[in-house]
């Protein structure tokens, strides 16, 4: 608050203290004070309201100096009134009063919708279970019978849309979710490897493994999802050639351990590669190949984070596309897990 803009705001009550003064002093003219007493008095009464008017100015120029200083800094700014302090002028406790009354009513409606939002996402994942068993079933069943390859996929993609849903649901709340250990990489590739088999065998691609018998510390039904999604992408953006690959590795690199998939799929342009983790953002690729989502490497990259790993992606249209984990290698940690 500007002391210009704080007299603009009182030019009314300015023009009436110059006023009264006038009127006091034709008073003094007419009882014939003393010109020593008018200067006196003129010099008091002036004084007097400018140490009123400062004092004014300066406790409120403080307290919405805070405010300011410090909503700048908020993100959920209905919270303001938690991290100042209570004036001690009336329109500031009247305004006071009001952000109080504001943020106790925002904290209720967002109590509730959370309450809502969290009892939509109990039942959305509760539903998503009870839909897996039968699918779990019918995938069982296509596999005893002799079933169209077409019907297989068709079904194979159900269940993996179904899991990105479910890993969605829960991969804003993570931390409830996760336990991190050491995960041999080589088990979980091969539980993903006989996921997909049948679209393998369907289109014809030829899988690889070399992951040097690595282990990492991370959780293990994520990582199997988050690797999964990736195979799923490889396999959905293939090209129809004859010699079509997916090749997994691992290895060392200073710190880190590397787990590296990569296939000669259709590749991913240049102009998109720095946005296909976005949340929906299909780009070129999601127009050429029906029933892209976007969702897939979002998800991945937000699980990624939640459990301090790295996701890296490079990509050269129409050759190749390789996709990179980066785990942290915490060798406290696994000092600490084998003496526990």
């Amino acid at each position: 608050m500007k002391l210009g803009d704080y007299l603009k705001d009182k030019v009314f009550i300015i023009v009436l203290i110059i006023l009264a003064y006038f009127i006091i002093f034709s008073f003094m003219i007419g009882f014939k004070i003393t010109k020593e007493f008018k200067w006196c008095f003129t010099v008091i009464y002036f004084l007097l309201f400018i140490i009123l008017f400062l004092y004014d100015y300066l406790r409120k120029y403080f307290f919405y100096k805070e405010i300011l200083s410090k909503i700048d800094l908020l993100e959920e700014k209905y919270l303001i009134c938690e991290l100042i302090s209570k004036p001690n002028f009336l329109d500031g406790e009247i305004l006071y009063q009001i952000l109080y009354e504001t943020n106790k009513s925002m904290n209720e409606n967002i109590r509730d919708y959370r309450s809502k939002i969290d009892d939509f996402k109990e039942y959305v994942e509760l539903w998503l279970h009870e839909v897996k068993i039968p699918l779990s079933a019918l995938i069982l069943y296509t596999h005893n019978k002799k079933t169209s390859q077409v019907l297989v996929s068709e079904i194979n993609k159900i269940d993996n849309y179904l899991e990105q849903i479910l890993y969605y649901i829960r991969s804003e709340n993570t931390e409830a979710d996760y336990i991190i250990k050491e995960v041999d990489l080589n088990k979980v590739i091969r539980d993903v490897m006989l996921k997909n088999k049948d679209v393998l065998l369907e289109k014809n691609i030829a899988i690889t493994s070399d992951v040097c018998n690595l282990k990492v510390l991370t959780d293990y039904k994520w990582l199997e999802f988050m690797i999964n999604q990736i195979i799923s992408n490889s396999m959905k953006y293939m090209k129809d050639i004859d010699d079509k690959k997916i090749e997994i590795k691992a290895y060392k690199q200073d710190k880190y351990i590397v787990l590296e998939i990569w296939d000669n799929g259709i590749g991913i342009p240049s102009s998109d590669i720095g946005r296909v983790l976005n949340k929906t953002f299909t780009g070129q690729n999601g127009r050429k190949v029906p029933g892209s989502t976007g969702m897939g490497l979002y998800i991945v990259n937000n699980l990624c984070k939640k459990l301090g790993h790295k996701i890296e992606i490079e990509s050269i249209e129409g050759e190749y596309t390789k996709v990179k984990f980066v785990f942290d290698n915490n060798l406290f940690y696994s000092e600490v897990y084998s003496k526990a």
